[in-house]
């Protein structure tokens, strides 16, 4: 009889995607509450605070399995270009989040695949179709729609997280060139580590003293960031990446619920379209991976990289 540890990982696929989808929800909540704390302290503040509460939590995690050997890595090069780039696209994406809506910073987000996608080839040699290429092409059109630039809504803004997708989509492909010599968390703990250091000179001038409520708030920053990077590990060891892929863009959904909740905001008609065909054209890409059995640039360096690390 097989023992139940060794049966094969996506013998629980409801349960990975309902895990997945709730790490999306707390992504998603991470960003509304950065959002939040962004009127009355710096977006590098907050994103140092977070990377520092990230590390204490990994750092709980070591002493309780005993494991010190978590920043060993056969390649330190990588991992602090990677950490760079990773510091970049979340001190991009809150400051865009302090200026923007929740909602239109998820959804220009999610040009990040398109990037990868183009990133791939020169940097990782792979081959990428024509169906695939009017894809890309066809979502880079729709972020043209929901940006819109030339008129009146039009915020230079907005070019905000486009830079941050670009960074994540560079970091993306220097995880995807570590594949299989890296562990998870020394990943994770690398990207908090040089993301520490690479904020702290931006702090100290803007450095404003957190108040009791705004204390609680980081906190509950850090710790569902933390929660659901390793809720996005769980899944992923409970179903393949061409099954969870699609789930990710639930976190536009949870913006556009937080944003209408919290922050009494929502896209209009032609944001919501364009958000559309830019998920569609995501998803188009997702498929014909499969289908042609290259590897998922996009989507597994986007959920392996437990999304959005944004850490």
């Amino acid at each position: 009889m097989t023992n139940s540890t060794t049966r094969p990982i996506a013998d629980k696929p409801l349960v990975a995607i309902g895990l997945f989808s709730l790490a999306m929800m707390m992504f998603s909540a991470t960003d509304g509450a950065a959002k939040y704390l962004s009127s009355d302290i710096a977006p590098q503040q907050i994103i140092f605070l977070r990377f520092v509460i990230v590390l204490i939590l990994i750092l709980l995690f070591c002493i309780y399995r005993g494991q010190w050997n978590i920043l060993k890595t056969t390649q330190p090069t990588l991992q602090i270009l990677r950490g760079l780039l990773l510091a970049v696209c979340s001190l991009i994406f809150y400051f865009a989040l302090k200026h923007l809506p929740l909602e239109l910073c998820a959804a220009i987000g999610f040009v990040s695949p398109l990037f990868v996608t183009a990133l791939s080839i020169p940097f990782l040699g792979e081959r990428v179709g024509l169906r695939r290429w009017i894809a890309v092409l066809i979502g880079l059109l729709s972020v043209l729609m929901i940006l819109r630039p030339g008129g009146v809504s039009f915020q230079l803004a907005m070019l905000l997280p486009l830079g941050s997708s670009l960074c994540w989509a560079m970091a993306l492909v220097l995880t995807r060139l570590m594949r299989g010599s890296e562990q998870a968390l020394t990943v994770l703990a690398w990207s908090s580590l040089v993301g520490v250091a690479a904020v702290f000179p931006l702090v100290w001038p803007v450095w404003v003293t957190p108040n009791a409520s705004q204390w609680t708030i980081l906190i509950l920053l850090g710790v569902f960031n933390g929660l659901g990077q390793y809720l996005v590990i769980r899944a992923f060891m409970l179903a393949s990446a061409s099954l969870l892929a699609p789930f990710s863009y639930s976190i536009i959904i949870w913006s556009m619920l937080i944003g209408l909740i919290i922050f009494n905001s929502f896209p209009d008609g032609i944001t919501l379209v364009g958000t559309a065909i830019l998920i569609a054209a995501g998803l188009y890409i997702w498929h014909r991976e499969k289908v042609t059995n290259t590897p998922s640039t996009p989507i597994e360096a986007t959920l392996g990289e437990t999304l959005r690390d944004r850490t």
